[in-house]
């Protein structure tokens, strides 16, 4: 009898907890790897977290003349899932480019391509007929023999395809110069909340991937620099001993050293006078490699102190056309921009050997290295170069799940871009900026019946929802909670789900765990709702000295804003107000001051959270 009502009182808390824990709207899925265990509601991963991983062995060879990118690989993929595997995912975003594949947008011509080539796809010794002719970015291969848990099978596969002329994210920047992206088939991701992760690659969208170790060979010509993801082995196979000297004292040098001008590299100065050299590359539990090549762009590198407690230095490097002014800073712009996301915000060590910054097309981040264009305006290059940069945290060193969650990764890039700015530029420049670009474009958008919650499918909502809006909910819960308060449980969250596959509610529940305060409230109000930025002052009430200010939340999101109080002898007041003054109600408010003396106006500032009808933010006497 004891034990019934034992249970029964136990079974009722886990019952109060789990109701208090799923306030928030949750998919069935997500809620089943939560109820399975492998995720946990104090937002920690669960005792039965797991994670897949691969071990990439690869050689590719990038021939200029055909512009053909030719690989073989071996993949040694083990299940860590609790799941016998009856087929393998396989994942080649390059195939994009072939006519047949959906995206986003139009492709002109110069866009497509045949796609990929395999003509060996070999499985534990076992050989597939594979025909990647009607392959798209992903394909599901059935298994002759299935994977058990525990149990890791090799791969070997033997592929080739064109690089396209139109360079986007990858492909040709110009006739000897490529940048060479998602370039070989990989193992789609096998989670815990979704199964296989068998998403197309709709061009804009972007990516998720598992943390795996590689070994990356690249073959190229004589003359030609490879800049690659992971550590350079062998500099003294591939480059002429100056050339070697020079990159191993730009390792721990705080100058930044010339390492190959235009003109060295077009005397053929600079590489081994073999026919080919093979560059080799290492880089351990990350989520992608990369790498460039040409046989003209100058070499840059210098290196920066990530860690000052250790000292340890990450290598930085730049490649650039000479006539990239904004380039020649490409070195200085990204040791400052490490070192600054190191010691302040995010406030984690950089957590990489190095952070290559190439002059391309795409504006596009990439494990230890930046594909960035060109421009005249150096305020602008360097805020692009600062953005790509920051994307090291979310989502390389924490694994995001970026085509259904951009917001988990563009929302914190966008923030740490503007947190940068504000010691780069001054915080009033950095805010004006932060307002013309990324809030302006959104809040005075004037189809804004697409608007959709922020915690939507990436791929089916808006831009907005992926980097303005949840910036916004970022920097207002870093003015609630105040800055040290705020690192802090950034930090516990990160230190969790480093090297490891992060969903928003495990950020969710790991803030409000490593806080100790229910924000259920504030995210439902900033993730799960159709919400916008609209306040109105109502009534103002006066007795005496004490004025109280009824403000009305039209567009409803809890926001930080300030009342400024402006005095008949032209003096100021101005008090400011968390987000935390709308936990309570969230449609109307009222603010009390007491008036020093007779009070001539009163205006309420949002800052960079901008109203949608500024015209009822004002109230004069």
């Amino acid at each position: 009898m004891h034990n019934k009502f034992f249970r029964l009182a136990v079974l009722s808390l886990l019952y109060s907890i789990t109701s208090q824990a799923q306030d928030l709207y949750m998919p069935r899925n997500i809620r089943a790897a939560y109820d399975k265990g492998t995720r946990a509601a104090d937002g920690k991963p669960g005792k039965k977290y797991w994670q897949n991983k691969g071990k990439y062995d690869m050689t590719l060879t990038v021939t200029p003349n055909d512009k053909t990118v030719k690989g073989t690989e071996t993949i040694d993929y083990t299940n860590n899932s609790p799941d016998t595997l009856a087929q393998l995912a396989i994942r080649f975003v390059n195939n994009v480019h072939k006519p047949e594949s959906p995206r986003a947008g139009y492709a002109g011509k110069d866009f497509l391509t045949t796609g990929l080539s395999i003509s060996s796809f070999v499985i534990n010794g076992q050989t597939y007929a594979i025909d990647a002719k009607d392959w798209g970015t992903v394909v599901a291969v059935k298994l002759k023999t299935a994977i058990r848990p525990g149990e890791t099978v090799k791969l070997k596969i033997d592929w080739s395809y064109p690089l396209s002329k139109e360079s986007g994210r990858e492909g040709q920047l110009d006739s000897t110069t490529f940048f060479v992206a998602y370039s070989f088939p990989r193992v789609s991701v096998y989670d815990d909340y979704n199964g296989w992760d068998m998403l197309p690659h709709m061009d804009r969208a972007e990516f998720y991937n598992d943390f795996n170790d590689y070994q990356l060979n690249v073959k190229a010509p004589k003359n030609y620099v490879v800049w690659s993801t992971g550590d350079l082995k062998n500099p003294d196979e591939v480059l002429q001993p100056k050339f070697a000297e020079r990159l191993k004292k730009s390792y721990t040098s705080d100058e930044v050293i010339s390492m190959a001008s235009a003109t060295e590299m077009a005397n053929g100065e600079v590489t081994k006078q073999n026919a080919w050299n093979t560059w080799k590359f290492t880089a351990a539990h990350i989520t992608d490699v990369t790498f460039a090549l040409s046989n003209r762009y100058i070499w840059d590198a210098g290196s920066v102190i990530v860690d000052p407690k250790t000292n340890r230095r990450s290598s930085v490097q730049s490649a650039y056309d000479a006539k990239a002014k904004d380039f020649t800073h490409g070195v200085e712009w990204a040791k400052l921009a490490l070192g600054w996301f190191s010691g302040n915000w995010p406030g984690v060590p950089y957590p990489f050997s190095k952070m290559t910054v190439v002059q391309g097309f795409a504006d596009m981040e990439y494990p230890m290295m930046v594909n960035d264009s060109t421009t005249p305006d150096m305020e602008f290059s360097q805020f692009v170069m600062n953005h790509e940069i920051a994307h090291t945290y979310f989502p390389f060193y924490m694994g995001i799940n970026e085509t259904r969650y951009a917001y988990m990764d563009e929302g914190w890039a966008t923030t740490l871009e503007y947190l940068i700015s504000c010691e780069q530029l001054g915080k009033e420049k950095a805010a004006e900026n932060y307002k013309a670009f990324r809030v302006k474009p959104w809040i005075f958008k004037k189809n804004a019946e697409e608007e959709q919650p922020v915690i939507t499918q990436t791929t089916w909502s808006t831009g907005n929802n992926s980097y303005v809006k949840p910036s916004l909910a970022y920097l207002g819960l870093k003015d609630m909670l105040g800055d040290e308060a705020f690192k802090k449980y950034l930090r516990a969250y990160m230190d969790r789900w480093n090297g490891k596959h992060p969903i928003p509610w495990d950020f969710f529940n790991s803030i409000n765990n490593a806080s100790g305060q229910d924000l259920n409230w504030y995210w439902n109000n900033w993730f799960f709702s159709n919400n916008y930025i609209d306040l109105a002052i109502g009534k103002v009430s006066i007795k005496g000295t004490n004025y109280t200010v009824a403000l009305n939340n039209v567009g409803g999101f809890a926001i930080p804003f300030d009342v400024k109080v402006t005095y008949a002898d032209g003096t100021t007041q101005v008090i400011h107000q968390t987000p935390m003054v709308w936990k309570a109600s969230q449609k109307a408010i009222s603010v009390q001051f007491n008036a020093a003396k007779a009070v001539s106006s009163i205006v309420i500032d949002g800052g960079i959270y901008m109203d949608a009808t500024p015209a009822d933010n004002d109230w004069k006497k």
